[in-house]
């Protein structure tokens, strides 16, 4: 008695069991997977373009007070963006450890605009992403660069070294000025020397 009961089971689980085999086979054939995918794009595009953008007064490297002036600035799509690398003339570094420097200023305000202004960051990059490298005297002017460019909304950035090779621990190498209209941008760094 126990063996038929047993052998009446094995059949219906072993149909639902091959029941469940076709449906999952089915839901993943070709004319099924593609749209799906598809779909799946668009809502993930739709997620991403929801998502509340950080705007300028997310980073305190733009003044509030300073927010308007810099949207009207970078509004007008024929201007160009650039920005400037300012380098310490009086750190004596050797022309490998300044392109070092600079590489680090230009990339981290890259990643900072990466999180706090992505819309000028792509007004930048439309322009060609223009760097230019000058000079300026000590750690006293480019103290003053920078509250001058964030006095006028214009993003910053300082590299400090860490010491490993030429300059000690901490001190302040390059500025980045910028990206920003390129007329703001000069009327900061327009009279410094090219290095």
């Amino acid at each position: 008695m126990f063996p038929s009961i047993l052998n009446s089971k094995q059949p219906q689980e072993q149909q639902q069991r091959k029941q469940k085999g076709e449906w999952l086979a089915g839901s993943f054939k070709p004319e099924n997977f593609i749209p799906g995918l598809i779909i799946g794009f668009i809502f993930g595009m739709f997620l991403d373009l929801s998502k509340p953008h950080r705007n300028l007064l997310s980073k305190k490297i733009f003044s509030p007070s300073k927010v308007q002036q810099h949207l009207t600035l970078s509004g007008n799509g024929d201007r160009e963006f650039k920005m400037v690398l300012v380098v310490r003339q009086d750190l004596k570094m050797k022309s490998g450890k300044v392109a070092s420097q600079c590489a680090h200023a230009a990339t981290g305000m890259y990643a900072e605009l990466m999180q706090s202004d992505r819309s000028l960051l792509r007004q930048w990059e439309q322009c060609g992403q223009p760097k230019i490298v000058v000079t300026c005297r000590n750690q006293q002017e480019m103290n003053k660069l920078k509250e001058t460019a964030e006095s006028i909304g214009l993003p910053t950035f300082v590299v400090a070294d860490a010491g490993r090779t030429e300059v000690s621990a901490g001190s302040k190498t390059v500025l980045a000025v910028g990206p920003g209209p390129k007329a703001s941008v000069d009327s900061v760094t327009g009279r410094l020397a090219l290095l």
